[in-house]
């Protein structure tokens, strides 16, 4: 146990030094928590033996830009060992909705089908790090409490980031009681670790100039300054024009060049398109331009929440983004419920170049 420990610690340690990072107090704290779980996993034999009883899950919660990913990103590559997943609540439950589909037409559906699906996602993984999980559709209410009760019956450490606490989940007061159950059993089957703090890292000037393709993306007030420095950024002709297909449909793309595909906002955010449309696009191209953007308080309650999950799966996915038109967020009044979560909306397209700042 002591010698994982240790050995997390220095891959901790070296990690931050290659980054250029000094860990604020709260994510010290959450490094230390991840070292002992790594001891832990290593005494109890949890990654290895499904006879040993697993250590205690972890929800890791907080602000957006607090460094949660990259904490329990940086533990998850320091572990010695092949049965562990690592998957975004996104592609999670994209897969999850499939695999219940499939299920449900060939058996007799039902908490069953669940219970395959999570079996064919995780296969013998004995350690799940599930990233970025929120719950705020009342229509997946239910099946996201069915997965929190497989996931927490198994002999698996689950280990997972949100932006809220779990009390916060599902907020929307109407569905609130339909999530309680859940959360109960996420409070007594998980050590909450807060790391919320004061600073979001994500906004400071160092963090936007990584070497993430996300951050090498732009925000662009028209087509001309997409033109000045950047290759492959000329506006499209007519006949670029081409069909893209993505989960179960196709879309109507202005260009496709290689890697890169320029698409409007009416197009992918105002359309009928959903977050297993961004993945689809997400692993085929490298580059996505997101053309005659408005301000979002202009858009529809949809549009708004479709380019919110296109920005996060951009970001998750490490795509470089370059976003042509308005402001996406002027106009949108301070504290403002136009969008779930617009901290961490506007902290990720802080990451984004302006137009009017030099690289």
């Amino acid at each position: 146990m002591r010698e994982q420990y240790d050995s997390m610690r220095r891959h901790f340690r070296q990690a931050a030094e290659q980054r250029g990072f000094t860990l604020a107090p709260e994510q010290e704290r959450a490094a230390e928590r991840l070292c002992l779980l790594a001891g832990e996993l290593s005494a109890t034999s949890g990654l290895f033996r499904r006879s040993r009883p697993s250590p205690r899950n972890l929800y890791v919660w907080g602000p957006v830009g607090r460094g949660k990913s990259w904490l329990v990103d940086t533990f998850f590559v320091g572990l010695p060992t092949t049965r562990k997943r690592r998957l975004h609540f996104h592609d999670f439950f994209r897969a999850l909705h499939d695999g219940v589909a499939h299920e449900g037409r060939s058996r007799e559906g039902g908490h069953s089908a669940v219970d395959r699906a999570v079996d064919e996602l995780l296969g013998d993984c004995r350690l799940l790090v599930f990233d970025e999980f929120h719950a705020h559709d009342a229509g997946d209410a239910m099946l996201v409490a069915r997965l929190f009760h497989t996931l927490l019956d198994r002999s698996v450490t689950l280990v997972t980031t949100s932006n809220h606490p779990p009390s916060g989940l599902m907020p929307n007061p109407i569905h609130h009681h339909l999530f309680e159950p859940t959360i109960q059993r996420i409070e007594e089957r998980m050590d909450v670790l807060d790391v919320s703090g004061p600073t979001d890292f994500r906004r400071l000037p160092a963090q936007a100039r990584g070497s993430r393709r996300f951050a090498e993306g732009a925000c662009l007030t028209d087509r001309t300054d997409a033109l000045l420095g950047e290759p492959g950024l000329s506006a499209p002709r007519p006949d670029e024009a081409a069909l893209v297909p993505v989960h179960r449909r196709e879309l109507r793309a202005k260009s496709v060049r290689a890697d890169l595909v320029w698409i409007g906002f009416d197009e992918l955010c105002e359309g009928i398109t959903a977050v297993p449309d961004y993945l689809a696009l997400a692993e085929r191209f490298g580059t996505l331009v997101l053309d005659d953007v408005p301000p979002l308080a202009e858009c529809t309650a949809d549009g708004r929440q479709r380019f919110a999950n296109l920005v996060d799966v951009c970001c998750d996915r490490d795509i470089r983004l370059f976003l042509i038109g308005a402001d996406p967020l002027a106009g949108l009044p301070e504290g403002s419920d136009l969008l779930r979560d617009p901290d961490r909306t506007a902290s990720r397209l802080a990451m984004l170049r302006r137009a009017d700042v030099a690289r």
